[in-house]
This record gives C-alpha cells, structure tokens and sequence, in this order.
C-alpha cells in the first residue's frame, strides 16, 4: 500500500544477535575485593539491630586475602597458607563479574565524549557469563596485598586483597549487528574502557591505577 502524503515511513530492521570473542589483557593488576560471607553477615546484623555490643572477632589476614577473591572452584575449608597453596596446586579458578567489564566501557564512552546519553548503550551489547555472573580471569597465582585505607572520621583500617599479576580473560560478546554501534564501535569502548576506568579496588576510574586493560588486537 502507498503511503499517504505526509506520512512518514519506517523501515524496521530485524534484530540479528551475532557473537564474537574478545580477548582482553591487563596492563595493571587486577585487585579483587569480594564481600566475604562475614561481611554480609555482619552487615545484615547491624542493619537489623542484633549487633549491639558484640564484640568483633579478631582479624586474619589470610582469611581476609582468601575471602577477598571470586573463587569458580571450591574455596579452601580453612583459611591457612597451607590450605590456599594447594588450592593453587590443584588448579585452583578465580572469576571477575562481568558488569564490572560492561559499565567500564560504558562509562568511558560517556566520559570520552561518544555518547551523551549512558542508557542508549546498555541494551546494544551484553557480555555471556556463568550462572554466577563471572568470568574466568587467567593469570599468575594470586598475591595477598596490605594496604592501608580510609575507613572515615579520621581511622584507618588494614586490608588485605588478592593482586592478580599478568591477568586476561576472553570476554564473548553479543550485540545487534542491525544495531545503533556498530562492532567496530562496541570494540573501541570496551578498550576505551580499560584505559580510563579499569575494574576492580583501585582502578584508574576511582584515583588509582590498577585494574587497566586493553582489548587484544588480532
């Protein structure tokens, strides 16, 4: 049927989801910061009033470095050296949540200038994960860090962290190739991302300089 005079018309490009595998590579180290399950815990009783007057357990770096981490295999049952390196020996896996990958890019493409609007790239491409919403970081075993931080009213706290050293992970993305960007586009703010946010306690996006990254050419 014709259309009418004045009437506008709208061609309506079908969606056609494609999927592509990108590996990213850290320039920085990754410093991880998991909420351990004593963290949830004790939050959760403040929150509800039942933590008046409890006194705090003592702390234990180790635990504090080993609960600091996302672990896809099992976490040690005890928090000891001992227990930690053969993890390590046995093939031990860590993960990263991959929102953490997909907000550096879309901020750094608001930040850089390539889009005014941050809503308009959220749905233009999503990043596969497992049920957890992780994604496999490769690297050197894991570092237990201290470091000193600002915890308010003029008190500071020791905190210990795992530092993944030489660290990549290969990051399956799926987009609209009828879409508004383009892959090219998708590709460029992902690298973007890992130069002026980063991920992880400490990256460039929050005055530090860990957690840089940049998508791997080829």
């Amino acid at each position: 049927m014709a259309a009418k005079k004045n009437e506008e018309v709208i061609a309506i490009r079908p969606i056609s989801i494609k999927k592509v595998t990108l590996k990213i590579v850290g320039d920085t180290p990754l410093i991880m910061h998991s909420w351990s399950e004593k963290a949830k815990r004790m939050m959760l009783e403040a929150q509800m009033g039942t933590a008046k007057g409890k006194k705090k357990d003592p702390k234990d770096p180790m635990e504090d470095f080993i609960d600091s981490m996302y672990w896809l295999t099992e976490k040690p049952a005890t928090p000891t050296q001992e227990a930690f390196d053969a993890a390590i020996t046995s093939g031990a896996k860590f993960g990263f949540p991959v929102t953490a990958f997909k907000q550096a890019a879309i901020s750094a493409a608001y930040r850089m200038g390539y889009v005014k609007n941050q809503m308009g790239l959220r749905g233009a491409f999503f990043i596969d994960s497992d049920a957890d919403g992780m994604v496999e970081i490769h690297s050197d075993p894991p570092v237990m860090r201290e470091d000193m931080v600002k915890i308010g009213m003029g008190t500071a706290d020791l905190r210990y962290r795992g530092e993944f050293r030489n660290w990549s992970a290969d990051l399956t993305i799926s987009y609209n190739e009828n879409g508004e960007f383009s892959l090219e586009n998708i590709v460029n703010i992902i690298n973007a991302g890992g130069y002026v946010c980063g991920v992880g306690e400490w990256r460039a996006e929050r005055d530090g300089q860990f957690g840089m990254f940049h998508v791997l050419a080829g």
